[in-house]
């Protein structure tokens, strides 16, 4: 009789302890980020080995996005938009995103306004890179970051 409760004693741990496992796993979602070594990369596919200079970009975010599906971004860059001097690609960045690369926007001199309003989507907490490439192939980036309470672009 002992040997029959012990097994039903050990049966039941062992059930509790696989469930709890179990819930555990299902409440952690698995990292399916980049990282920034991801999103260095992503900019050098994207503009090549050139260097990156700090400054005459910047980059508006809510300082704290309820949901992570939605936030607003306004990356501006400084430039006449003439002939002689306009930006040609602005590109957006998530070091935490599965896939660093969010976006790349194609401007020319007629855009008249070097700046762009999307909408994107954000894997939790961050700080997002806009870079942009100037008609005279210099690269100019700024970054911005924001809270995210609920996260967006989780893989598991």
């Amino acid at each position: 009789m002992k040997t029959l409760s012990r097994q039903k004693s050990f049966a039941r741990r062992s059930f509790l302890q696989l469930g709890a496992a179990g819930l555990v796993a299902t409440a952690l979602p698995l990292r399916a980020a980049a990282d920034a070594a991801d999103a260095d990369a992503a900019i050098r596919e994207i503009f090549g080995d050139k260097p990156l200079n700090e400054g005459r970009v910047s980059v508006k975010l809510p300082p704290i996005a309820e949901n992570g599906n939605s936030v607003a971004i306004t990356v501006a860059a400084e430039s006449l938009m003439s002939p002689d001097d306009y930006v040609r690609r602005i590109a957006i960045i998530s070091p935490r995103n599965p896939i660093a690369e969010v976006a790349v926007f194609k401007l020319g001199p007629r855009a008249g306004k070097a700046e762009i309003s999307t909408r994107i989507r954000m894997a939790g907490t961050q700080r997002i890179r806009a870079v942009a490439e100037l008609s005279d192939g210099t690269l100019w980036h700024g970054s911005a970051s924001t809270v995210v309470t609920l996260a967006a672009c989780l893989i598991g």
